[in-house]
């Protein structure tokens, strides 16, 4: 049986894809330090559900902050894990105007930890989470991996951008395989309360306005979790190797010098924001009364993913429509909380 250490494992992202490596033999460790920034019990559960899994017994939780010097060490030391995913960090980019300070911590110092464990102890592969805020200013749509990425419209798409920097170097001194995903707008069941459509789904059964920055004019990469985890659990066995000669075949992100990989994992469809609240719509049977709000500081009007790389290194491109995504999101929500609807039929 082989071991994944998986940081976050109480997050959104961390619980899905812990979730289907137990299903599939895989022993998991995972780390997550439960924080305050939304809705503890919602991590509590989830970890809880972990362990009730049919193959639970090989989930082993540590509650702990991934930056704490030298607890990500000993987790390396103890499990030896065969790889790892590194998904913990302080998400939100509105969040980082206001607490730029925790970006800091948990984002570059936690994957300093991170670095350092596998330096003493190396994984086969270390897959890494960035984001597509990481292309910040680039307006060349789709975004591939190939393309320069130095503009970051954010605190937290500038910690994230450094991570796969510090990566880089580790990769290349210690020739630690290395998978940086950037993923897009990932949504689903047991979604953060913080993402849009956990609160417009909220506002919307409370029968309360929602905020649509823009006026609405955005668009996104929506990417189902399941289609994002099932892509992470495949790239495990993806595991980049230096190139002997320095050449890296066109259109792959590869690095010339390290054993170092950037993929984007996204639905490769741009879609509008009005469809997405549409989708809601759809799915709770009532109509959104919509404040139009401008454009939020730290934002982009736009993202899309070109899912080629993926599918070229696992056969996989995600598939989920938003439709059918928000659908089951909603039905989770409504079973999870149970919420009096007060909203106004469509």
């Amino acid at each position: 049986m082989q071991t994944v250490l998986v940081t976050g494992s109480a997050g959104f992202i961390g619980f899905h894809l812990s979730k289907l490596l137990l299903s599939r033999g895989y022993r998991v460790v995972g780390l997550d330090a439960l924080s305050d920034y939304y809705d503890v019990s919602l991590k509590e559960t989830r970890h809880d559900l972990l362990a009730k899994e049919p193959n639970g017994d090989a989930f082993t939780p540590v509650i702990g902050k991934v930056e704490t010097p030298g607890l990500v060490a000993a987790l390396f030391a103890e499990h030896k894990p065969d790889f790892v995913v590194h998904l913990a960090a302080q998400a939100g980019v509105r969040y980082s105007i206001e607490n730029p300070r925790s970006y800091l911590e948990s984002n570059l110092i936690g994957t300093f930890e991170i670095l350092e464990a596998a330096r003493a102890h190396p994984p086969k592969h270390m897959l890494l989470a960035s984001t597509s805020s990481a292309f910040g200013a680039n307006t060349q749509m789709p975004y591939q991996e190939t393309q320069r990425a130095d503009h970051q419209m954010s605190f937290y798409a500038a910690t994230k951008k450094s991570t796969e920097n510090m990566a880089h170097s580790y990769a290349h001194l210690f020739d630690l395989p290395v998978t940086m995903f950037r993923f897009f707008t990932v949504y689903g069941p047991w979604g953060r309360p913080d993402m849009a459509l956990f609160k417009f789904t909220k506002a919307i059964l409370e029968g309360n306005p929602i905020d649509v920055y823009n006026h609405g004019d955005m668009k996104r990469d929506f990417t189902y979790v399941e289609d994002l985890v099932e892509a992470i659990c495949l790239l495990l066995d993806a595991v980049p190797e230096r190139p002997a000669d320095g050449r890296v075949p066109e259109g792959d992100s590869l690095s010339p010098v390290a054993p170092h990989r950037v993929v984007n994992i996204g639905n490769s469809t741009s879609v509008q924001l009005t469809d997405f609240i549409a989708a809601i719509e759809k799915a709770t049977g009532l109509t959104a009364e919509q404040n139009l709000m401008p454009m939020q500081a730290g934002d982009v009007p736009a993202t899309w993913a070109d899912a080629s790389l993926l599918q070229q290194l696992t056969g996989y491109v995600p598939k989920t429509d938003v439709d059918t995504g928000v659908a089951a999101f909603v039905e989770w929500y409504q079973s999870f909380y149970r919420p009096n609807v007060a909203g106004r039929q469509s």
